[in-house]
């Protein structure tokens, strides 16, 4: 192999890592306190909640569709687990089920307009983004806040606390990614939901239940990032409205940076793991560097394209499956 040739295949299989490193590197010399034990830390447990709905974003994006209603999910977790504790007086162990129970429910909906109506994935989850979006501020009078002081010690500590020394949102956030690496790269599951996305129609003809999956996928999903509206209500002592949406566009960037670098494309958790590591390495040094809030956003905007452009050209180089020859 040539020293061409050899260099192209590097990059297509490694490039992103590269870049990853390059990052990492980046920022370690330009803060003293990147390397810091507790900035990195800080790092993992402020990123927990982005993890939580890229790792659903993930399943929905590996059965060929796309979920922009995650945001609604997180919101409605959080919002319904801090009501039935106000309201209701329920045990703070029966919220938080009541919180997954209802972003299945925010699934469920999507499942119903894309498996029995036909609707595309694309215009039924952006369907449920206005319609949950409505809710939240028809509820709060416009927008406000819900503040909940008075919140169990128990169900603060999901954000808040230490287990083994260990902060439990990155505990909770390590239990998630343990399940949906056996769920989708480990079992029978998964490896339908891979045929469903690639070719639903051979996926079919093989005997697989398309629709039945599909509807598990979406309402698995939602149920997973409902889990991470629950951590930023604990976390904050009060129900945000439409805080969900800003964890959208990232999470579909992790996914797809994340894809880049399965030697078929394929979104795979531990690409996803990445992709948010990344996004959450860059948000983090560019803060330690003191650039400007507005600055910051921009840069952060195009770090982001950049990795996306990377994403995309890595499937034209060599040494990939399905690339040019």
């Amino acid at each position: 192999m040539s020293g061409r040739a050899f260099g192209l295949t590097f990059l297509s299989r490694y490039g992103f890592l590269v870049v990853f490193l390059g990052f990492f590197i980046f920022f370690a010399t330009q803060s003293d306190a990147f390397l810091n034990t507790s900035n990195l830390v800080n790092i993992l447990e402020g990123n927990t909640i982005l993890l939580v709905a890229a790792l659903g974003m993930t399943l929905v994006v590996a059965s060929g569709g796309i979920d922009l209603s995650i945001g609604i999910a997180i919101d409605f977790g959080g919002w319904l687990a801090i009501v039935a504790m106000m309201d209701h007086d329920v045990a703070w162990p029966l919220a938080i089920v009541v919180g997954v129970i209802v972003g299945a429910a925010v699934g469920a909906f999507n499942s119903f307009l894309i498996v029995w109506l036909g609707v595309s994935p694309f215009l039924a989850t952006l369907g449920t983004f206005f319609i949950g979006g409505s809710i939240q501020q028809i509820y709060t009078s416009g927008g406000g806040q819900v503040p909940f002081r008075q919140m169990p010690t128990g169900y603060q500590e999901l954000a808040t606390g230490e287990t083994w020394g260990i902060p439990n949102e990155i505990l909770i956030g390590a239990v998630v990614l343990f399940v949906f690496y056996v769920l989708l790269e480990r079992s029978i599951y998964g490896k339908r939901i891979h045929a469903i996305g690639l070719q639903p129609s051979a996926a079919a003809v093989a005997g697989i239940n398309v629709r039945a999956y599909l509807w598990m996928t979406f309402v698995v999903a939602s149920a997973t990032a409902s889990v991470g509206g629950i951590i930023s209500t604990a976390g904050l002592r009060q129900f945000t409205p439409l805080a969900g949406f800003s964890y959208l566009l990232d999470a579909i960037a992790a996914v797809f940076i994340g894809a880049s670098m399965h030697p078929q494309q394929r979104p795979n958790v531990g690409g996803t793991l990445v992709g948010v590591l990344f996004l959450g390495m860059v948000s983090n040094g560019l803060n330690l560097m003191g650039l400007d809030f507005n600055f910051r956003d921009a840069l952060e905007g195009l770090v982001l394209v950049g990795a996306i452009a990377l994403a995309v050209s890595q499937r034209r180089l060599p040494g990939r499956v399905g690339s040019p020859a």
